[in-house]
């Protein structure tokens, strides 16, 4: 059966830009939940030897694991081999925190950028780290993503034919998908359709739900290019928004593609929310893959 996490979500400013929460705070807060894990954003991590050991300290005190890393790498950007650079730091991170997954994005979506171009600077980018993640016993995964918090543009690889142009080109046992249903409501897509086309390389996945707080996903559409997400858009309770479950982890388990950890993005209206669709979540994993 899949494990669970959690990704502290609700708390991304306090914990990476003001700094009015420390990783120890997260994981005491969330040790209270029923879950195996605790997947960590590298906005809120340090490479720091002490640091790592302390963290790995705080969680083996909780039982808890870190089973993966999300990270946001740029390969679109002018600086490509900084961006690598990046991402083999968070490897190595991964690797000293005990997890064995690690994010990889395809970019930003530059107006400047052509399609090909783009697919073969991704393909080459995730490609060229595939022997060092190996190395350290990682696996890479590939998120079918809207866009990072922090980023200006979306996804370069945000609709599902650019996103599965990039992964077919990549044959690893150190590579394959982190699916997010939620994402492909963004890309105007079925998020069962998506799955559809990426089920048999699903190694991880993010569980959420989403809700427009006024306005259409057109509307959200043409927001895309604000800092950060659009403030119409909110996480919502996990089986109270869009997202049919059942279906989804019906269609892993009937394709023998069973998550190796699904990890919750929730809890924006507070921990009470983030319990629920913990609940709600471990109910279904029950259901679908005990």
């Amino acid at each position: 059966m899949p494990k669970l996490a959690a990704f502290p979500k609700a708390f991304m400013d306090e914990l990476c830009v003001h700094k009015t929460m420390t990783v120890f705070d997260w994981i005491h807060l969330a040790s209270s939940l029923d879950i195996d894990g605790l997947e960590f954003y590298a906005g809120f991590c340090e490479d720091d030897p002490a640091w790592i050991e302390s963290v790995r300290d705080a969680l083996a005190t909780k039982n808890l694991a870190m089973p993966m890393l999300c990270c946001s790498p740029d390969f679109t950007a002018d600086d490509l081999e900084g961006e690598l650079e990046k991402e083999r730091g968070w490897i190595r991170l991964t690797a000293a925190l005990g997890g064995r997954y690690c994010r990889v994005l395809s970019g930003q979506r530059r107006p400047d950028l052509s399609r090909t171009d783009g697919v073969i600077r991704v393909v080459g980018a995730i490609s060229s780290l595939l022997p060092f993640a190996a190395e350290h016993g990682i696996t890479l995964i590939i998120e079918n993503h809207y866009k990072d918090n922090y980023w200006t543009h979306p996804e370069f690889a945000q609709k599902s034919d650019v996103f599965c142009e990039i992964v077919n080109a990549i044959d690893s046992p150190h590579f394959g998908v982190n699916y997010d249903p939620s994402n492909a409501f963004l890309a105007g897509e079925d998020p069962l359709a998506v799955l559809e086309l990426v089920k048999h390389r699903v190694l991880t996945m993010h569980a959420s739900d989403r809700y427009l707080i006024s306005g259409t996903i057109e509307d959200l559409r043409n927001e895309e290019d604000s800092v950060g997400y659009a403030a119409r858009l909110a996480h919502g309770v996990i089986g109270e928004g869009l997202n049919d479950y059942d279906a989804i982890f019906s269609t892993l388990k009937a394709a023998g593609s069973t998550p190796r950890w699904v990890s919750i993005e929730d809890g924006m209206n507070g921990m009470g929310d983030l319990e629920k669709s913990v609940t709600f979540v471990r109910k279904k994993l029950k259901e679908h893959f005990a």
